[in-house]
């Protein structure tokens, strides 16, 4: 893909004798849903923490903008313009919904702060985490603690958080998780208007919010790839039918 913002090549994870990520290539395009699926055990969380930079791989390259980041911190790539959002919810319960987002945000000031000056007055790290928040829906809910939002809410938040830090590709481990229907339906909404301006690599077991938004559809078994490409192409494949999907009847 001429547009894509991550290319994966041969990359491949093992943790002794066990081969958790073994050889995968593929392409993440900017302004697009690509989505991982598999079984348990797959490799799907592995590969999206080799690609944020949670883990380093063995072997293979991972190359963001035109640049190899293979071997950098997951700090850098988060500076970078790489964000990541996690299985377990990850945020401050503490903290306010906007200071959460306000502290996502500072990290991506270049300039060091001043500790004797309040933080609210740096205008434009709170606009910016203002508007993280009015784009996943918790404008109303900022003043609230996140340990008093919803379990969806606090999902929508971690993705307002990661929206903060500017990123050009996210990269989202099960957003939809513990949700029920309507929360759900809210998240695909969410994230089909967020795969507007970012590249999203989505890992997801939620078979109908996969097939409603990915434009690519990658499948994983034992670490490998099984099939990538356009996700009615990748459904009708026997290999990936008999693998995880089951018919592609089941999910009409």
């Amino acid at each position: 893909m001429a547009d894509a913002a991550l290319r994966v090549s041969g990359l491949t994870r093992r943790f002794g004798g066990v081969v958790a990520v073994n050889d995968v290539t593929l392409e993440v395009a900017g302004n697009a849903v690509h989505a991982v699926i598999g079984p348990n055990g797959a490799g799907k969380s592995t590969l999206a923490n080799l690609l944020s930079g949670d883990l380093r791989p063995s072997a293979g390259t991972i190359v963001f903008d035109g640049t190899d980041i293979s071997r950098l911190p997951a700090d850098r790539r988060s500076r970078m313009g790489i964000g990541r959002s996690y299985q377990k919810t990850n945020v401050f319960r503490e903290f306010t919904a906007l200071e959460n987002c306000r502290l996502a945000a500072q990290s991506r000031d270049p300039h060091p702060f001043n500790w004797f000056r309040d933080a609210l007055s740096y205008r434009g790290i709170l606009e910016g985490a203002e508007r993280a928040l009015a784009t996943v829906g918790l404008k109303a809910r900022m003043a609230v603690p996140a340990g008093h939002l919803s379990h969806g809410e606090q999902r929508q938040l971690e993705i307002a958080m990661c929206l903060a830090t500017r990123p050009r590709v996210l990269i989202l481990d099960e957003p939809l998780a513990g949700m029920g229907t309507e929360e759900s339906a809210a998240m695909v909404d969410l994230l089909r208007a967020i795969a507007a301006d970012h590249a999203v690599l989505l890992v997801e077991h939620d078979m109908d919010a996969v097939f409603a938004l990915a434009r690519v559809l990658t499948v994983m078994v034992n670490g490998v790839v099984l099939d990538t490409g356009d996700p009615q192409k990748v459904r009708a494949n026997p290999a990936v039918q008999s693998a995880y999907l089951g018919r592609p009847e089941d999910h009409a």
